[in-house]
């Protein structure tokens, strides 16, 4: 067994007293906890996590087992889809409450094994802020989780800019992750193209607007982590970079070349292909890529070390990519 020494920073957190609050309270706004005999299934208009949760989801102790066979110290536990934003604003409130403070409660409990992304009622930018205000300071709080877009806002709406300038002044780095992928044609819904294709391409088109639109220009030192690889955005950078020479609308909202931005996003390792991730790190640095297993979904990484290990890096490389890169970011000890 792998001595458990990895941060992985892409590790999926059910509580059980937010999915009560999902369950009691979600059903007028299309939300549902549908019990089957493999484990909870949740839902909001039909779209969810896609398989039951086990119980390692909120179990504490089974997930430290659980961590331990995988090598791996710290998990940096975050919600997903179907995150909060499909709630009304009172409702994405208590829900961000209740999940923000098992956050708390596990690292009070196993301080040295948790750390918590805090989520947030994103739907309600001014909510957002206060919860923000709220949780920063509490025990293991050590990053913001959110979606690639909130309620059909991208990142770069000026309504998100204030929760995203707190972040940067609390030095929160922001973790995303794919929501409501654009496919407004529906060609994705067959052969599970929502997630394969549609979450790398959704958090390519985050990333665009970060840069775009902006935000990363006015917030020079926010970290934001950009999960799947970065999912396609490494790969169209070139891409994205000639367009900005070419073509007006995409000339004026980037101070810098597209490329120049890579270096701004941190990444996780979750790529699928050890091709693939040796040329994310040879790109942007194996100071900017972390261990991540999306823990522990049927897409994800039940070995998430196997990847990183097998790739051939320098020893300094692979410490910093286990663990060296995500306890920097995290503030991990």
């Amino acid at each position: 067994m792998a001595r458990p020494d990895g941060i992985d920073v892409h590790a999926h957190f059910f509580p059980e007293g937010f999915l009560r609050l999902v369950e009691q309270e979600g059903g007028p706004h299309g939300a549902r906890v549908e019990h089957t005999p493999k484990g909870p299934l949740v839902s909001v208009g039909g779209a969810g996590v896609g398989v039951p949760l086990d119980a390692t989801y909120w179990d504490l102790d089974r997930r430290v087992r659980a961590m331990n066979r995988q090598g791996v110290q710290v998990h940096a536990l975050s919600l997903t889809v179907p995150m909060t934003y499909w709630a009304p604003p009172e409702l994405g409130v208590r829900l961000a409450r209740a999940y923000n403070d098992a956050l708390v409660e596990a690292h009070r409990a196993y301080p040295d094994r948790f750390v918590g992304c805090a989520t947030l009622p994103l739907q309600d930018p001014a909510a957002a802020l206060a919860e923000l205000q709220r949780v920063a300071g509490l025990p293991g709080i050590r990053a913001v989780y959110a979606g690639t877009n909130v309620a059909d806002r991208d990142l770069s709406d000026p309504a998100l800019f204030p929760v995203l300038e707190q972040c940067e002044a609390r030095r929160l780095p922001l973790l995303l992750h794919p929501i409501n992928t654009i496919d407004r044609a529906k060609r994705l819904a067959p052969f599970y193209l929502r997630n394969t294709l549609g979450n790398p391409f959704d958090t390519a088109v985050a990333a665009a607007h970060l840069i775009f639109g902006g935000v990363l220009d006015r917030l020079p030192k926010l970290e934001v982590n950009l999960p799947h690889g970065g999912g396609a955005l490494p790969y169209l950078a070139g891409r994205l970079e000639h367009g900005q020479k070419v073509r007006p609308e995409a000339r004026h909202g980037a101070q810098r070349k597209v490329t120049a931005y890579l270096r701004r996003f941190t990444y996780d390792t979750i790529t699928h292909s050890p091709g693939a991730l040796r040329f994310l790190v040879e790109t942007v640095g194996a100071d900017r890529v972390m261990l991540g297993s999306d823990y522990c979904f049927d897409m994800g990484y039940t070995r998430p070390r196997r990847i990183i290990e097998g790739l051939g890096l320098r020893p300094a490389d692979r410490v910093r990519i286990l663990r060296g890169n995500a306890a920097k970011l995290l503030r991990v000890r």
